[in-house]
C-alpha cells in the first residue's frame, strides 16, 4: 500500500504546444504517478510522489522524453528565450536564400550555396522541431511539430535529390526547394516567438501576484532592526511596517494603528483602519500610520501564496469544451498525415501532376494544418479569465468552474453572513417608565460579560455616553438570558423565555422581574446588497433565499430586497433537497459561508463562498469572493464566466474554421508551403490575441 504522498512541482523547458503537455502527463500517468498536471502556459509539471518514486525519478522521466528541467536556483530571467535565439539565427541564413527568388540571375542560384545556407536552418529545425516531434511520438500523442518536421524535411530531401540527379542541367532548378525548407522553419519559429510572448502575457496575473511578495522586511531582534527577504521571514518574527510600505507577510498587529489598502485582496478601494490585535494580510499596503506586527503565517502558508497557487493550478481542471478540443487535437496529426499522403498520391497518379507539384501540395497540407491554434484556444482564455478574476478579488478554482459559472440561471443565497454581515443592529429600543440612557448604560455594562454575537452588537450600539457600573452576581444562561445585580436591583436581559407578552420583541429587560425595556434586533444588510440583487434580476437571473432563520425574518428580508423565492427554517439536509430540485430545473449557484452551507455548496451547479467563510465552506465552493463587506464581486464573477466561455467558443470557431478552409486550399495547390507556414503561424497569434483581449475588454 502506498503511503507518504507528497506533492512536487517541476519547471519544464521545451514544451512547444499543449499537446506536449498532454504527452508528458499521459507518460507520467502510465508510470503509475497520481494527481498529474502539466501546464503548458506556466511550464510547470506537478504530481504526487510516494515511496516508489522520488523527484529525481520524475525529472529523469521527463528528460528522457526530450525536455529540460529548470532547477529553482537556476531560474535566472533570460533576456532572450531559446526559441528567439533559434529564430534570429535561422533568419540570418533564410533572408539571402529567400531573396534569390527576386533576382533570377543572382549567384544565389548556385545549388551548393543554397545547400550550405539551408543546412544550418535545417539543423535548427532538427534541434527544435525534430526533437519535440520525437518526444511527442514517444508519449503516444504526436504534436504539431511532427507536421512541421516532416514537411520541412520532405522539401529539404527532395531538393538534395533534385540537385544530385539533375545537377548541371536547366531542369535542376525545378527540384530545388531549399528556400522553402528554410522559410517554413523560420516562419514557424516566428509564430512560436509571437506565441511565446503572447502566452507570457496571458500569465501576467501570476507574475504580478508573485512580484507583490518580492519585498524586504524590517525585523526587530533584541531591539535591533535588520532587513531580510520575504523567504527568510519566520513565524513569530516581529516586523516593523511604516507608511507606504507593503506588509511583508500575514500577521497580527502588536502595536500601533494604520490605514491599510487591501484592494488587491478584497477589491475594496477604501483603506481600512486597523489597530492592535487586528489581522493583516501580506502584500497589502499601509497608506497611513505605522505598526509593529507579529508574523503568523509565512511562505506558502500566507493568503497571497495560496491565491497564487490557486491561480497557477486553476487551468488543470479543464472545461468540457476544452476536452472536445483535446480529443480533436489528439487524432488531428494522424489524420493530417493521411490527407497529405493522399494529396501527393492522388495529385501525382490520378490527376497526373508532376512529382514536384504533387509533393508541394502535400507539404502545404502538412504545414498549414498544425493544430496548435486548437490546443491554445481554451487554456489561454481560461488563464486570462482566471487572472482577471483574481485581480478583482475573485478566486475561481478551475476552467470547469468558469464554464459552469457561465451556464448559471438561478442564484440561491444563504442569509446570515451572506446577504447580511452577521452583525446585529438595534432596530427598535423602548424604555418603559425608566430613563432610556440609564437602561442603555446598564445593558452595555452587563452585556460586556457575554460572548454572544448579539451581546457584542448591543455593546457596540450603546457604548457611546456609557460609564462603568459595579456589577455583582453575574449569571449567564446560554441562549436564554444574562443577569447581574446593580446596587440592590436585579437586572435581567433575555428573550421571550423570561417574559410573557402579547407584543413580539426580540429582547426584554427586567428590573426585579418588572419589564423596563424592549428591544428589536435585525441583521445588518451588507453594503449595496439591494443594488446587487437588482442588477442580477436585470441580467435575467432568478434569486432564492435559502436559510435556517425564522420565517418572519426571512420573508421580511426577501420583501425588502425583492428576492423571488424564499425558503426559511431549513436544516442542512433540507437545503440539499431544495438545491437538488432547483438544479434539476436549471443550473443554480449557491452562495453560503457556514458549515451548514457546505453540503449545499457542493450539491449546487456551482458553489460560491466568501473569503471570511468557514474553511469547509471555502473548500466546498468553486468560487471564492474575497470582499466580505458586499457582494458586488458576484455579478463580476458571473460576467467573467460568460465572457471567458464566449472567448473560448470564438477561439475554437476560428481554429476549426481555419483548418476546414485551409486544407482544401492547400490540397488544390492554391497555397504554396511558404505562405502556408505564414498563415499557420498567425492563426496561433489570432487565437491568443483574442484571449488577451478578454483581459482588457469592458465586461463590468
Amino acid at each position: 500500500m502506498r503511503s507518504n504522498l507528497e506533492k512536487i512541482k517541476i519547471q519544464v523547458e521545451g514544451m512547444t504546444c499543449t499537446n506536449c503537455a498532454t504527452g508528458i502527463k499521459k507518460h507520467l500517468i502510465n508510470k503509475g504517478l497520481e494527481d498529474v498536471n502539466v501546464n503548458f502556459s506556466t511550464g510547470e509539471a506537478s504530481c504526487n510522489i510516494d515511496d516508489l518514486h522520488n523527484q529525481n525519478d520524475i525529472e529523469n522521466i521527463i528528460q528522457k522524453l526530450g525536455y529540460s528541467i529548470i532547477k529553482p536556483n537556476n531560474e535566472i530571467k533570460k533576456k532572450i528565450s531559446k526559441v528567439e535565439r533559434y529564430f534570429y539565427s535561422a533568419l540570418v541564413f533564410t533572408l539571402p536564400l529567400f531573396s534569390h527568388m527576386f533576382f533570377p540571375e543572382s549567384f544565389l542560384k548556385n545549388p551548393i550555396l543554397q545547400f550550405f545556407l539551408c543546412l544550418p536552418v535545417y539543423f535548427i529545425g532538427i534541434l527544435y522541431f525534430g526533437k519535440s516531434a520525437w518526444a511527442s511520438l514517444k508519449t503516444g500523442i504526436p504534436n504539431m511539430d511532427v507536421l512541421i518536421f516532416i514537411g520541412s524535411s520532405a522539401a529539404f530531401l527532395y531538393s538534395i535529390y533534385g540537385w544530385l540527379i539533375f545537377g548541371g542541367t536547366a531542369e535542376m532548378h525545378h527540384y530545388l526547394f531549399f528556400e522553402t525548407t528554410a522559410t517554413i522553419i523560420t516562419l514557424v519559429l516566428l509564430g512560436n516567438v509571437l506565441e511565446h510572448k503572447s502566452v507570457q502575457k496571458t500569465t501576467t496575473a501570476i507574475r504580478d501576484l508573485s512580484s507583490i511578495q518580492e519585498v524586504i522586511a524590517k525585523i526587530e531582534v533584541n531591539g535591533i532592526i535588520k532587513e531580510v527577504n520575504f523567504d527568510d521571514i519566520r513565524v513569530g518574527d516581529i516586523l516593523i511596517v511604516n507608511s507606504g510600505d507593503k506588509i511583508p507577510t500575514d500577521g497580527i498587529i502588536l502595536s500601533g494603528s494604520a490605514y491599510i489598502d487591501e484592494s488587491m485582496i478584497t477589491g475594496e478601494s477604501i483603506p481600512i483602519n486597523k489597530n492592535k490585535d487586528a489581522d493583516v494580510i501580506g502584500g497589502t499596503i499601509i497608506t497611513g500610520g505605522n505598526v509593529k506586527i507579529k508574523a503568523s503565517k509565512v511562505g506558502k502558508d500566507t493568503l497571497l501564496s495560496q491565491i497564487i497557487e490557486l491561480v497557477k493550478n486553476a487551468q488543470n481542471n479543464k472545461p468540457n469544451i476544452q476536452k472536445i478540443g483535446d480529443k480533436v487535437s489528439a487524432v488531428f496529426v494522424p489524420v493530417v498525415l493521411s490527407i497529405a499522403m493522399l494529396t501527393f498520391f492522388i495529385g501525382h497518379y490520378y490527376f497526373l501532376l508532376s512529382m514536384q507539384e504533387a509533393l508541394l501540395r502535400g507539404i502545404a497540407v502538412l504545414v498549414i494544418s498544425c493544430p496548435c491554434a486548437m490546443g491554445l484556444a481554451t487554456p489561454t482564455a481560461v488563464m486570462v479569465g482566471i487572472g482577471r478574476a483574481a485581480k478583482n478579488g475573485i478566486l475561481i478554482k478551475g476552467g470547469d468552474s468558469l464554464e459552469r459559472l457561465a451556464s448559471i440561471k438561478s442564484i440561491v443565497f444563504d442569509k446570515t453572513g451572506t446577504l447580511t454581515t452577521g452583525k446585529f443592529i438595534i432596530s427598535n429600543f423602548n424604555a418603559i417608565n425608566e430613563d432610556g440612557q440609564k437602561i442603555k448604560n446598564i445593558i452595555y455594562n452587563i452585556e460586556q460579560h457575554s460572548s454572544h454575537p448579539i451581546a457584542k452588537s448591543l455593546c457596540s450600539a450603546f457604548k457611546e455616553n456609557s460609564s462603568p457600573l459595579e456589577l455583582n452576581n453575574i449569571i449567564e444562561e446560554k441562549g436564554v438570558s444574562i443577569s447581574a445585580k446593580i446596587d440592590d436591583d436585579l437586572y435581567t436581559i433575555g428573550s421571550s423565555n423570561i417574559h410573557l407578552s402579547a407584543e413580539r420583541h426580540d429582547l426584554f429587560v427586567l428590573k426585579n422581574n418588572t419589564l423596563v425595556a424592549t428591544l428589536d434586533i435585525s441583521d445588518e444588510l451588507k453594503i449595496n446588497i439591494n443594488l446587487v440583487i437588482s442588477s442580477l434580476h436585470k441580467a435575467g437571473y432568478t434569486t432564492t433565499l435559502l436559510s435556517g432563520d425564522k420565517k418572519d425574518k426571512c420573508d421580511k428580508l426577501s420583501a425588502e430586497l425583492g428576492i423571488t423565492t424564499t425558503f426559511s427554517e431549513q436544516l442542512p439536509q433540507d437545503k440539499i433537497a431544495k438545491i437538488e430540485v432547483l438544479v434539476d430545473q436549471h443550473p443554480a449557484a449557491m452562495l453560503g459561508d457556514g458549515i451548514n452551507d457546505a453540503p449545499a455548496l457542493a450539491k449546487a451547479t456551482i458553489g460560491i463562498s466568501l473569503g471570511n467563510a468557514t474553511q469547509i465552506a471555502i473548500q466546498s465552493a468553486d468560487v471564492v469572493l474575497l470582499n466580505n463587506e458586499n457582494l458586488e464581486q458576484l455579478p463580476q464573477a458571473l460576467q467573467v464566466g460568460k465572457h471567458t466561455l464566449l472567448t473560448i467558443k470564438q477561439n475554437l470557431f476560428w481554429a476549426f474554421s481555419y483548418n476546414l478552409v485551409a486544407i482544401p486550399i492547400a490540397f488544390l495547390g492554391l497555397l504554396n508551403p511558404m505562405w502556408a507556414a505564414l498563415f499557420m503561424a498567425f492563426s496561433d497569434v489570432i487565437v491568443i490575441g483574442n484571449s488577451i483581449r478578454l483581459r482588457y475588454k469592458k465586461i463590468f
